[in-house]
């Protein structure tokens, strides 16, 4: 049976309100640069570049289209997933329960943008001379952590296991 603590669910709240939080602050001051200047390409150091672009489609631009009843299915299977992710969160502990609310907290970030710009700005551009990883934002920043982590909790969890 799954036990309701109020200190745990108070912390999980605070964690995906402050990741959300945090993914706003920075988009919002990368669009208020913007608004000042037409585009927006600040040179950082030799391996990082603030460059605005508008991610229609899923993680690091993959799968963009132009067309609106694409977009829209592709944000409602974004938006089921992260409920799924939601319940996931219900059900699990441990390393993992955190790992998920990770890929919850920057998810959200995500839905709110394609709910509300119909886009997704992504500004983050690593890159070691010419090559350059996709463009991501905060909100990618936790998905990655999270699936980083549960890819490891998993993988310790099996070997557990195994042993």
């Amino acid at each position: 049976m799954l036990k309701l603590n109020l200190k745990n669910i108070v912390i999980n709240i605070t964690i995906v309100l402050t990741i959300f939080l945090l993914d706003r602050f920075t988009k919002n001051y990368i669009l208020d640069l913007v608004e000042l200047d037409t585009s927006l390409n600040i040179y950082l150091n030799e391996y990082l570049n603030l460059y605005l672009i508008w991610n229609k489609g899923i993680a690091f631009g993959l799968f963009s289209f132009d067309q609106s009843s694409i977009y829209n299915t592709i944000t409602i299977i974004i938006l089921i997933i992260t409920i799924i992710i939601l319940v996931m969160i219900w059900k699990a502990d441990g390393l993992k329960k955190y790992s998920l609310i990770f890929v919850f907290g920057g998810s959200l970030g995500n839905i709110f943008d394609r709910v509300y710009y119909s886009a997704v700005p992504d500004f983050i551009d690593l890159h070691i001379n010419n090559f350059h990883w996709f463009i991501f934002n905060v909100a990618d920043i936790f998905i990655s952590l999270g699936v980083i982590l549960l890819i490891i909790t998993e993988l310790a969890f099996d070997k557990k296991n195994n042993d």
